[in-house]
Parts: C-alpha cells; structure tokens; sequence
C-alpha cells in the first residue's frame, strides 16, 4: 500500500521520516498541480494520503465522507480509504496541537487566547482552544474580517493570556524575523509558535527571556502524523515514539554552537564534536575569510576591528539560519547582541572555558599582549554568561571536554521544547 504526502511547495517536509519510524508502510513525497489532484486521489494503489497546503481545502470536495472534527475545522490533511475505495477526511492537526499543548504544559481553560494569522492553521487553533475551554478567543490579522481584528486594533486585547502565532513571519528563510513583540501582551503566561523551522523563533527567544512557558510547532507535527499512522495501520502507535522522533528530529536540525575566548579550543573540540556526531564542522573565521578573500589579520588592517564584525555579524546571520552543524564562533562573536538570535535560533549555545596562560595567541590580533588579554575577558564575561546554556572546561584532554560537552548536551532540554522537557 502507497502512502503519500500531497503538496506543492514543501521545503522543508519531515512528514516521511517520521512516518516510516511511526509504522512500517511505503510512505512518499508526490507533488503536483492541482489539476491533477482528482485523478491522484482516485488512484487505485493509493491506500491512504496526509494532504499538506495548498490543498486542505480543495480534497474535501473529493471525499466521501469528513470526521465531525474535519467538518468544524473546514480543513483536510488525512484521507482514509475503506475496503470499497470510500474516502474518509480527517484533520489530525487538533489531535497534534491538543498533545503540542498538553507537552508544553499550558491549559487553555479560562484563558484569554490571541491567535496570531487566519489562515489555514488558525481554523485548528480556534477549534481545539475553544474545546480545551478557552474564555475568549481573538484573532488577528493583518486584515480585518468578521471575528478577525487587525494588528492595529491589538492593544484592545493585550490582556491575552496565551498568545499563539499561526503566520509564517519568522520561518526559514526569514528569521529571526516577528510578527510583533509579545511585549505587546503584558499578561502573556504560555506562548506556542506553530513554526519549527528555525526551531526557536524570535518570539519564542522573548519568551524564554521573560519566563514564559512557550513551544514550537514540531511536537504537534510528529503527534499529527502519529495519528495518521493509526488511522493508515488500524493499530495503536506508543506515545513512547513521539519523544522519540522529537529527540531524533531535533538533533538533525539543531547545531552546537561554540563560544569563548580567543584559543581556548573552539576549533579542535569542534572538529572533534563534529566527528564523534557526524555533523558538518563551520569555523565562523573561516568562512569571514572565504566570503571576503582577505585574511582576519589583512581585514583588521584595512578597516580595524569594526570591518571584521560586521564580517562576522553577516556571516552568522546566514549559518544560524541552517542546521546539523558544530559552529565554532570567534572569540568577539557573543559581542553583538544581534548575533544572539541568529545562533540560538538553531543552537545550544557551549560556553567553552580554559585558563587565560594557556589560551593560544600565535595569529591572534587581539591576543598578543597578555595585559590586555585579561582585560579582555574582564569585558566579555558578562557576555559568554548572557550566550551560554552549557559551559564546559576546556583544561584537560581533548576527548574528556568532547565528553562532558557531549553528556551535557545529551540532557540539557530539548531545543524549542518546554524548559524541563
């Protein structure tokens, strides 16, 4: 039996991986214009379909029957054929985004919710908060319609108590771009962002920075498809293999980001790192120096520190964006708060840490003079404390630092997951 994932644009799909881990069934990818969808559907060797956008909405017609969820919702990403070739719609996304919500710990009972986008997703979210209880559901757009207010009109409901954003504003490759500041929501306790590309979005660092619960939209993929997988198998799939997949998942797109000082050992430990983890190895210094085609000494020469940071700041901006790497960052990286977001978007940021007289100077600008080396981790410390999630002492042998580095970010949590996850 044939199991497909039906689409148009989908650049970044984890839906075939995570089935083929789900249930043991041929799972593949088919494209196509929607001229062709009717005949695709119909096809006799398909034995079930998830239908991703632009055609949630345009199956329906070819249904014989909806669930009672996929009717409220208006919406179809699941199509279950029976032995006489009747097909059924379904909407897994309210299964998926009732787990994302009870995973991140946040209740909608009682609640003040402000949806953020109307469009295909929003219809999911008003359903599923309105039968988890919510007090009041708003939704805001960038036009107004019956029920939906403009972002214009937000101040009117800055008392939400959960905030979730529907839109695309902050997805690859647009991030860290936001729709708003969840400043904007004073009263905000739960944030969950429906993007899982990058896997903590610009809204979602803010939450973190505040202390608000906040998720991003994976667990509610995986928890979707599993639910798919059920109704394709007719079998029970463990919730054990949902921690599974977003473990699995996240780590394929996640990077470890190294920060410290000039010669701590960024560069070998993050060779090391990539090795014993199969990742790809990006020395940030490295790639200045290929995108300018001077070195890092002929860049301070021509434009003096000012020059090389803006390198810098330009080329973290592109590699935080991607995933599956070791990043080993300058030593004045964590200088720039801009380049914050760029590298925890998809990092777990390591604070590596060695004894100032044992820091490597040779072809080091900055690092020549060993006054002005201690004064210059007098100055930064405050800013590899505000980067780093995890630090680790790089003053000993190069395999136990790759080890500790490796068991912590084993159990650190899981990035774009609830804190404690």
């Amino acid at each position: 039996m044939l199991y497909g994932l039906l689409g148009k644009t989908l650049a970044h799909s984890f839906s075939p991986p995570i089935h083929a881990q789900l249930a043991d069934y041929d799972y593949q990818l088919f494209e196509m214009e929607e001229e062709a969808l009717a005949a695709f559907v119909r096809r006799p060797d398909i034995g079930g379909l998830n239908v991703t956008i632009p055609y949630k909405q345009a199956v329906i017609p070819l249904c014989d029957a909806l669930s009672p969820v996929a009717t409220r919702i208006g919406s179809v990403n699941t199509l279950v054929y029976d032995d006489n070739r009747r097909i059924t719609g379904h909407n897994t996304d309210y299964e998926g985004l009732c787990r994302l919500l009870n995973y991140a710990g946040i209740d909608p009972r009682g609640k003040k919710a402000a949806v953020l986008g109307n469009g295909g997703v929003c219809r999911t979210v008003r359903v599923v908060l309105e039968d988890m209880g919510a007090r009041a559901v708003t939704v805001v757009s960038r036009t107004a319609s019956d029920g939906v207010v403009t972002y214009a009109d937000i101040d009117a409901y800055a008392d939400a108590e959960l905030v979730i954003n529907t839109t695309p504003v902050g997805m690859y490759p647009h991030c860290p771009d936001a729709v708003l500041s969840l400043s904007r929501f004073p009263r905000c306790e739960g944030f969950v962002d429906m993007i899982y590309n990058p896997l903590r979005t610009a809204m979602m660092l803010e939450a973190e920075a505040r202390g608000i619960p906040c998720c991003n939209g994976l667990p509610m993929l995986v928890a979707q498809a599993k639910a798919a997988a059920q109704m394709f198998t007719e079998t029970t799939v463990s919730d054990d293999k949902i921690e599974h997949i977003l473990r699995d998942l996240t780590a394929a797109l996640s990077n470890v980001v190294l920060v410290g000082m000039p010669g701590c050992g960024k560069t070998a430990v993050g060779q090391a790192l990539a090795k014993q983890t199969g990742r790809r190895f990006v020395d940030l210094d490295e790639e200045v120096v290929r995108a300018t085609g001077r070195s890092i000494p002929a860049l301070f020469n021509e434009g003096g520190e000012t020059l090389f940071r803006e390198w810098e700041s330009r080329i973290i901006a592109e590699q935080g964006k991607l995933g599956g790497a070791v990043i080993a960052t300058g030593g004045g990286a964590v200088l720039a708060e801009q380049n914050f977001a760029p590298l925890a978007q998809n990092g777990r940021i390591v604070w590596l840490t060695r004894p100032l007289e044992k820091l490597a100077t040779a072809g080091r600008p900055l690092s020549t003079d060993r006054g002005a080396l201690a004064a210059m981790y007098e100055a930064r410390l405050p800013r590899y404390q505000r980067f780093a999630e995890i630090t680790v002492s790089n003053d000993r042998p190069l395999k136990q630092t790759v080890a500790d580095c490796l068991h912590q970010l084993e159990h650190a949590p899981l990035l774009g997951a609830p804190k404690g996850e």
